[in-house]
Order: structure tokens, then C-alpha cells, then sequence
């Protein structure tokens, strides 16, 4: 039988597709098996690839966040260390969901227990020692500033860390001013100092430079008014160390702000509210003038805030009862005014009841809103020595004390009226500065002074603007060249849009 040609290689290949055809599943898992197994290769791969890059992602954000020592300026009062212990966790926790690496975060008033730890400049040295050789930036912040630490990482990448670099939110005064000496006088806008609240850097470079100045130059034994402006004013070293550099990502916009979507910080308080406001009754205010004042300054306390206290009395060294008030035998002086002021303390713990926890010591030129005061020492423990204001420093570079400066207020928890009346500390003269005698006292009892910036020793438009719009002011002083009714209702007076929750709402506030 004849055959074709190729007839054999066609007889081959029917019987290979009868073969197939008999055989279709084992033939079709073999193919899939082929083809999983091709393709897991490749699938495979790829996480392989990304979780290398993931890995070296983490990597770097974990040295970039062991480089970065986090500094709170917390405060020992119990309220404020709390603040600062919860910001140190969420800090804590964002490093943790980051990678493993976790930087340094410290408690200024856990750093050291000298006086003037507050002040920044003195650990400096410590700083150097300590952090100089493997870290970059020491980043500070207040126990309210809230931080997105990757947007923060981000940010700080933007600045060589080897080179000299002063970071922060800019302020500047726009007419010279009391509280900074009327630096820059011709000029004040020129010079740029950081809003605590924003947070601020400094790069190591900068650090171990500050570090070796202060060691061959001491700072000098002299007030503390505005440490922000001071601190800056030291760096600067008169052209020679750096400017401040403006960073928009360091805000002070709510954190839930639409602002805030660009910020590496935000700010997340403007008036402290721990439940419900301190009673009325509970806070007594006295209020010290004197004769030459009660036909200027009374009326216009009476004419603003006096209205919101329930108890308060005038102290002076004339008894007029149309205002009235009490003459405590004790002659005004021109200054000082210690032996007033401690008179004053042992009326308070010996002529009002002992049910009443809170003093409010005022000057008659003081503008306040009790109102406010009311929500804030909502946060304070009056069974502890608390002592409130706004703190100045004298000294502090060399030992010295804080004081809260008298002209903002001070606010004094019954308990440490008693603990400083216990002790032997007095006035070394009737006409001592009150405020910094007091300060020396506490000082030497152990008794912390306890700062709050919504005090103040100035008028208004002594601040720069920006600083208070992040603010809801308990206190502003002086009638200098302005209407102190004007400011009152301004800046002070209860508002009916204010929220209970210590949220800033807008205020229409005119240039005073």
C-alpha cells in the first residue's frame, strides 16, 4: 500500500491529539500548574521589591527619628505634666506606627530641677554633651503644640543638618515695644523671633556652637521678660549667629482647622477648660490703688470687670467708702509695695472663709475677665500650693528665682497662701518689688511658679498680632495711650459665641 509522503508524521500527531483528547484534565492542571507557577514567580518578586523599599523607607525614617530629640517645655504643676506626659505618648506612638527606631523626648522640668531650666539657654551645655555627636535637631514645643511627626520629618529634610539652622513660626513686633526694650527701634519689623506654640528647631551644629559660647561666656544674672524674643536676640549675637527661618509647616492654626492640612504642627488649646468653670464665690479679687488713683482707675474697673466677681475688695491707704475701700494702715510707697501686697495675703487667710479657695491679686490698672479665670482654674487643684500668671525670671542664668509678674494678676491657691504665711519669708522693705519677692519665697519653699501665657504684663498692641490671635487673653495691663474700656470689650469682656470648650472663636478686634 502506497503511502503519502509525511503520511507517518500525520498518523503521529492524530494519535497524539486522541491521546489529548482522552486525556483533557490532566493535560489542562499540568498547563495551569505551568502557568501558576510562571506567574508566582513574578508575583513574588514584586512584594519582595516593595517590601525592600518599604524597608528601607522605615530604615531611614527611623534614623531621621532617632536624630530628632523631641524637647517638651512642660511645667511640674500637676495639670501641666499631665499636658506634657500625653504629648510625649502620642509622639511615642506615631514613631512606633513609623518603623522601630524611637526618637528622644524630654520633659523640660524633668531635665533638670535647677530654677531656670525654663530659659532654654542653660542646658545648652548638657545638650551638646549629651546629643552632640548623633543627633540632628533638638525640636521644641509647648505641652498644647500637636505634632505630625512624618510631615515634621518631612519638613526638617528641607535643611541641611549640618549647617547652622534656627527654625520657627516667625513673630515680630510692628512698633517697638516695653516688654522688649524697644529693640529695634527704627525698625522693629526686621528682627523675627519663633511662636513657642508653633514649635522650633535648632540643628546640632547650632547647639554645640551655643554650647561653647556659654561655656566661655556665662549668661549674665538679668531679667527674663519674653524668652522667645530673648532666646532669639542670643542666637542672633548681633548679625553674627543666625536669623530666624520662617517654616509654614510649624502653625498655630486648630488642629482642625482646613488650614491645618499642610502642618507639620498645630495648636490644640486657646483656653483651658476642665470641666465646668470654679464657682463665683470661689474666687475672691482684691484689687490694690491707692488715694491719687480712685477718681481714674477705680471707675473704669467698675465700668468692666468688677461686675464679674462676687467677691472683691479695693485696698488702699485712704478709707472712701463711695468705692469703698479699706485702708490697711499700711502707707503706699511709690514702688514696690511688698508690705501692701503681704497684708493683703494675711486678710485673705484670716478675714474671709476658708471655703473660699482662690486670690486674685490685681493692680487697679489691671484689665481682667474673671469669667475666663473662672474656666481656667477649672484645670488647677486648689488643695496644692499653686501659684499663677504670667512668670518672668531674674537671674536665672546664675541660680536666681521666677516670679509671676505682678501686673497680669497673680492667682494664688488658698493653700499656698498658708504654706507662705508658715514660713519666715517677708519683705526685706515695705517698698520691695512685691511680685519678685514672692517669687524668691516660693523659690525658697519649694513651690513652683506656674505659667500661663494668657496673662499679661502689657497692653494688647504690645504683642505681636499673630501671638495673641492664637489666644483667648485672661488679663491685659496698663491705660498707656489708650481707651481701657475700649480693650476690655475688645479683648476681655464675656461673649455669648464663646464655647465651653475652650475652642477660640472670632473676636473683632480693633488695632489697641
Amino acid at each position: 500500500m502506497s503511502r503519502e509522503p509525511g503520511g507517518s508524521r500525520w498518523l503521529l500527531f492524530a494519535a497524539c491529539a486522541h491521546l489529548v483528547f482522552l486525556l483533557p484534565p490532566l493535560r489542562a492542571r499540568a498547563f495551569a500548574v505551568s502557568v501558576v507557577s510562571e506567574g508566582a514567580e513574578d508575583e513574588t518578586e514584586l512584594p519582595v521589591l516593595q517590601k525592600s523599599e518599604k524597608s528601607r523607607t522605615i530604615s531611614k525614617r527611623g534614623r531621621e527619628l532617632k536624630g530628632i530629640v523631641f524637647v517638651i517645655q512642660s511645667q511640674s504643676n500637676s495639670f501641666h505634666s499631665k499636658r506634657a506626659e500625653d504629648l510625649k505618648r502620642d509622639i511615642l506612638k506615631q514613631a512606633v506606627d513609623l518603623g522601630k527606631e524611637l526618637p528622644t523626648v524630654l520633659l523640660i522640668h524633668q531635665i533638670n530641677r535647677h530654677e531656670g531650666a525654663w530659659t532654654i539657654l542653660p542646658l545648652m551645655k548638657d545638650f551638646s554633651v549629651t546629643y552632640g555627636k548623633n543627633s540632628s535637631w533638638i525640636f521644641f514645643c509647648e505641652e498644647d503644640t500637636r505634632v505630625q511627626v512624618i510631615k515634621l520629618l518631612e519638613t526638617l529634610r528641607r535643611f541641611d543638618k549640618s549647617k547652622e539652622w534656627f527654625l520657627g513660626k516667625a513673630l515680630y513686633d510692628e512698633e517697638s515695644t516695653i516688654i522688649h526694650h524697644y529693640a529695634f527701634a527704627e525698625n522693629p519689623t526686621v528682627f523675627k523671633f519663633p511662636d513657642f506654640a508653633a514649635g522650633w528647631a535648632l540643628s546640632i551644629p547650632l547647639v554645640n556652637k551655643l554650647a561653647k559660647k556659654l561655656k566661655s561666656e556665662p549668661l549674665k544674672s538679668d531679667f527674663t521678660i519674653d524668652l522667645k524674643h530673648e532666646i532669639a536676640l542670643y542666637i542672633w549675637q548681633k548679625g553674627e549667629g543666625p536669623h530666624l527661618t520662617p517654616v509654614p509647616e510649624f502653625c498655630t492654626d486648630d488642629v482642625n482647622s482646613y488650614k491645618a492640612d499642610h502642618c507639620a504642627t498645630t495648636f490644640s488649646n486657646f483656653l483651658p477648660l476642665c470641666g465646668e468653670p470654679v464657682n463665683k464665690e470661689d474666687v475672691f479679687v482684691a484689687v490694690k490703688t491707692c488715694q491719687k488713683f480712685h477718681g481714674d482707675r477705680i471707675p473704669v474697673v467698675k465700668q468692666t470687670w468688677e461686675r464679674e466677681a462676687a467677691l472683691i475688695e479695693y485696698y488702699s491707704d485712704y478709707a472712701d467708702i463711695s468705692i469703698p475701700t479699706i485702708d490697711l494702715g499700711v502707707p503706699n510707697t511709690d514702688r514696690g509695695h511688698c508690705g501692701k501686697t503681704f497684708a493683703i495675703l494675711e486678710r485673705f487667710l484670716n478675714h474671709t472663709s476658708p471655703r473660699t479657695p482662690w486670690l486674685v491679686v490685681v493692680d487697679d490698672d489691671t484689665l481682667i475677665s474673671i469669667f475666663r479665670l473662672r474656666k481656667l482654674l477649672s484645670c488647677y487643684d486648689a488643695n496644692e500650693p499653686v501659684f499663677l500668671g504670667e512668670r518672668y525670671g531674674y537671674g536665672l542664668g546664675t541660680g536666681g528665682y521666677s516670679y509671676i509678674t505682678g501686673g497680669g494678676g497673680m492667682v494664688f491657691s488658698r493653700t499656698a497662701v498658708q504654706k507662705l504665711l508658715a514660713s519666715k519669708c517677708r519683705c526685706y522693705s515695705m517698698d520691695a518689688p512685691d511680685d519678685m519677692v514672692l517669687g524668691m519665697c516660693f523659690s525658697g519653699l519649694g513651690i513652683p511658679i506656674t505659667h500661663s501665657p494668657l496673662f499679661h504684663q502689657a497692653r494688647p498692641m504690645d504683642y505681636p498680632k499673630d501671638y495673641l490671635s492664637h489666644q483667648i487673653p485672661v488679663s491685659f495691663h496698663k491705660h498707656w495711650n489708650i481707651d481701657p474700656v475700649k480693650v476690655y470689650f475688645t479683648w476681655l469682656a464675656p461673649n455669648t459665641e464663646e464655647s465651653h470648650n475652650g475652642k477660640k472663636v472670632g473676636y473683632n478686634r480693633e488695632d489697641l
